[in-house]
C-alpha cells in the first residue's frame, strides 16, 4: 500500500525523519547511566502495565548504528532523538559520566555520516532520581540545574548538532506528571502541578538564556497540542472545553510566545502558584528558532461536577488508534494554524506524529496499512497548513520503533520498525517501506 503525498508534493528543503526517547530506545542499564524517576515509578507497583520498565528497552545503547542505519536506508532526512539526563549527569549535577557523553558523540557522529540532520531534545521526561529527591519539578532550582546539564551537552556535542530543542511537550512533564499523577514521578497535587507548569517553563527559558549566550543556533522547544472541542452546544460544556484548552494548549502557547497564562488556567492554579511567578515571564517569552508541535488526536470536553477543573472527556465517534485516539488528521491543520498565530513567522516543525496499531506479524512480516493510511492522512493535513500560510518545515514521525511506551510498558507499537523486545531483532514494517518510497529523492 503507497503513500498518496510524497516527497515531491512537499516545498524543496522539506525535511522528513522520524522521533525516539532516550528512556524508550536506550536501556537505562547500560553505559553507567543514574537512575531517574521513570525508573523508581516502574519500581513501584501499579505504576506500569505487567511493572515493565526501560532498563533493556530496544537496547539502542548498543544498537545505535544499525538504528541509524535504517534512517539512512528509509530515505530520511534528519533524526530527532533525546538525550538522558541521567546518563550525562548520573546524580543530575556534578561530574559527568564519561560513557554516556562517549554514547552520544558516537550517536551524533553517526547520524552526520549518514547524512542524517541531528535534532537534539534535551529533555524527554527521564529526570534524574537524586533531583527528584530534592522535589524535581516542583523545585525553582530545577530551572538552574537544567541550563547547567544544557552546557554538558552543548560542550560537548553542539558543535555537531543541527538544532537544539529544550523541553518535549511541558503539559506532559507537568499536568499529566504532577496533576493527574499518570507520569513519573506520579504525584496528585495540585500545588506541586501548578510549580511543575510554571518552573518547566522557567528550566526552558534558563536553558534558552545560557545557549544564546554560548552561540548556539537553531534552539526551539516542542509543545503537545489536541485539537479541542466541546462534547456538546451546552454553555457547560463550551466552558469546560476552555478551561481545558486553557490548561493543555494555551498555557504554553501563551507562556512561550506573549509572556502570559490564561485566566482560565489561573483561575484553578493562581493560587498555588509560586510567588514572583510573573517576573520570570520575559526570561519564558524570550525568542524562538523553531517551534516543534507534536499532535496525535482531537478532544472532546464535558463538564463534570467537583473541583476545579471540573472537565470530563467525552468519547468520540470516529474511528480510533490502539491507545483508543481518535483519528482525526484535520486537527493536525487546525493546530498548525493556531499555532502559528502565536509564533508568526518562525519555521514550525511536527515533532511527533504517528499511531499505536495491533501490528499482527505474519510470516515474519508486519503490514500495517492502518498506520499507512494514517501517516499519508497527516502528511495531507501538514500540506493544508502549508497551503494556508504555516511555515512548516519539517514533519517526523514517531516513531522510528517499537519502544517503551511509558506507563503502558511494552503494550503499545508505535514504530515503523517492529523490535522483538526478547531477541531485540528489528523488523522493518510496512510502513518503513511506504515511506521510504515515498521519500526517495528522483
Amino acid at each position: 500500500m503507497p503513500l498518496k503525498n510524497t516527497r515531491a508534493a512537499f516545498p524543496d528543503g522539506f525535511l522528513f525523519g522520524t522521533a525516539t526517547a532516550a528512556y524508550q530506545v536506550e536501556g537505562s542499564s547500560f553505559g553507567g547511566c543514574g537512575p531517574s524517576h521513570w525508573d523508581t515509578f516502574a519500581a513501584t507497583p501499579g505504576n506500569v502495565v505487567g511493572g515493565e520498565n526501560g532498563a533493556i528497552a530496544c537496547g539502542s545503547y548498543n544498537r545505535v548504528n544499525d538504528d541509524l542505519d535504517l534512517l539512512q536506508a528509509g530515505n530520511f532526512d534528519a533524526y530527532r532523538f533525546s538525550l538522558s539526563w541521567s546518563r550525562i549527569l548520573p546524580e543530575g549535577r556534578g561530574a559527568p559520566n564519561a560513557e554516556g557523553l562517549d554514547y552520544y558523540d558516537r550517536l551524533v557522529d553517526g547520524a552526520l555520516e549518514r547524512g542524517l540532520k541531528p535534532l537534539a531534545t534535551l529533555y524527554h521526561w527521564d529526570l534524574p532520581a537524586a533531583l527528584s529527591d530534592l522535589g524535581g519539578w516542583r523545585n525553582r532550582d530545577v530551572a538552574d540545574w537544567f541550563a547547567d546539564y544544557s552546557e554538558v551537552v552543548l560542550d560537548r556535542v553542539g558543535d555537531r548538532l543541527w538544532g537544539v530543542g529544550t523541553i518535549n511537550e511541558p503539559w506532559c512533564v507537568s499536568w499529566l506528571s504532577h496533576f493527574l499523577g499518570l507520569h513519573a514521578p506520579g504525584t496528585r497535587d495540585i500545588r506541586a502541578a501548578a510549580r511543575a507548569m510554571h518552573f518547566v517553563l522557567l528550566a526552558h527559558g534558563r536553558a534558552m538564556e545560557r545557549m544564546r549566550a554560548r552561540g548556539q543556533q537553531n534552539l526551539g522547544i516542542v509543545l503537545n497540542h489536541e485539537d479541542i472541542y466541546p462534547a456538546d452546544d451546552s454553555p457547560e460544556a463550551k466552558a469546560a472545553a476552555t478551561r481545558e484548552d486553557a490548561t493543555y494548549n494555551r498555557w504554553f502557547l501563551e507562556g512561550v510566545f506573549r509572556g502570559t497564562y490564561p485566566q482560565e488556567a489561573l483561575a484553578g492554579l493562581g493560587p498555588h502558584m509560586p510567588d514572583g511567578w510573573q517576573d520570570d515571564m520575559a526570561l519564558i517569552s524570550q525568542k524562538l528558532d523553531w517551534i516543534g508541535t507534536n499532535y496525535y488526536t482531537r478532544n472532546l470536553i464535558g463538564p463534570r461536577d467537583g473541583l476545579w477543573p471540573a472537565t470530563a472527556h467525552v468519547d468520540g465517534p470516529l474511528p480510533k488508534t490502539e491507545m483508543g485516539w481518535e483519528i482525526f488528521p484535520e486537527g493536525l491543520t487546525n493546530v498548525l494554524k493556531r499555532v502559528h498565530s502565536y509564533a508568526g513567522g518562525i519555521p514550525q516543525f511536527v515533532t511527533e506524529n504517528g499511531m499505536a496499531a495491533p501490528d499482527a506479524v505474519a510470516n515474519g512480516a508486519v503490514q500495517d496499512d492502518d498506520r499507512i493510511a494514517y501517516i499519508d492522512a497527516h502528511f495531507g493535513a501538514a500540506l493544508a497548513a502549508i497551503e494556508a500560510g504555516v511555515p512548516l518545515k519539517g514533519y517526523f514521525t514517531w516513531s522510528l520503533m517499537d519502544n517503551f511506551e511509558w506507563a503502558l510498558g511494552y503494550d503499545k507499537r508505535f514504530g515503523i520498525v517492529r523490535v522483538d523486545f526478547d531477541s531485540l531483532e528489528r523488523t522493518p514494517k510496512a510502513s518503513y517501506q511506504a515511506l521510504k518510497a515515498a521519500l526517495a529523492r528522483n
